[in-house]
């Protein structure tokens, strides 16, 4: 039986570099179950926090997150894709095998997985094109494969869909919302008011490195509490 590692619990937790505060301070904690999404405007914080809570950014003194088991076993059921995916020099298929590959799984296996993901996410005909000559759309699909085929507990995601377009970026939500449905714990930044409108359960709004708001994704956009976010809605620049 897979032990769970969330809820995490996050405790007076800093980023800082060369001195100045890229995030914090942040207390909050990560649940079991659900799908966030972190909003703000340009420069707020949204990637370092993600990156934090990822583990991928050294805390400042005094910070804390707690995982319910050891951090360096957390990272076998974390899951990372980034706004612009790293794609290996090796097929779609390789791609997407690699994470199992590498923890042990047979070739074989890893490989029949891969093919599963890969109709699953539309990209079978793909399967022997080099994943660097793949179009925007077709990474990202990729990515999420790659991401998910390893059945995370909790999968971060950084503005994905960024640079998609509208085709595109349905069928990315699409695979998104079945991942979330199967049991993945997710969060999202996206600077799309109407992509958080569509998939958020709860919200939270980042600003100057600091959650201001961290509510039901009906209160955000009904009745928004803080100054920041009212203006970032009604897309007002936000100082």
């Amino acid at each position: 039986m897979v032990s769970a590692i969330l809820p995490l619990s996050v405790e007076n937790a800093f980023v800082r570099r060369r001195g100045k505060t890229l995030v914090g301070p942040i207390s909050t904690t990560v649940s079991e179950t659900g799908l966030t999404i972190v909003m703000g405007p340009n420069g707020a914080g949204k990637t370092t926090l993600l990156r934090m809570l990822h583990g991928m950014e050294r805390l400042a003194r005094g910070g804390k997150l707690s995982w319910q088991l050891p951090e360096p076993e957390t990272r076998a059921y974390q899951a990372f894709v980034f706004q612009a995916p790293i794609m290996m020099r090796r097929t779609a298929l390789e791609n997407v095998a690699y994470p199992l590959i590498t923890h042990g799984v047979s070739r074989k296996e890893a490989r029949m997985r891969a093919e599963q993901w890969l109709a699953r996410v539309g990209l079978s005909e793909s399967a022997d094109k080099q994943g660097t000559v793949l179009s925007g759309g077709e990474r990202q699909k990729l990515a999420l494969a790659r991401a998910l085929i390893r059945d995370p507990q909790i999968l971060f995601l950084d503005e994905p869909c960024a640079n998609l377009d509208g085709s595109a970026t349905r069928e990315f939500e699409e695979i998104l919302r079945e991942a979330f449905q199967a049991g993945t714990r997710v969060v999202m930044s996206t600077h799309d008011v109407g992509q958080a409108r569509r998939l958020a359960q709860d919200v939270w709004f980042i600003h100057h490195g600091r959650i201001l708001e961290q509510t039901p994704a009906d209160t955000f956009f009904e009745t928004p509490r803080c100054q920041e976010a009212r203006a970032f809605l009604n897309g007002d620049i936000v100082e």
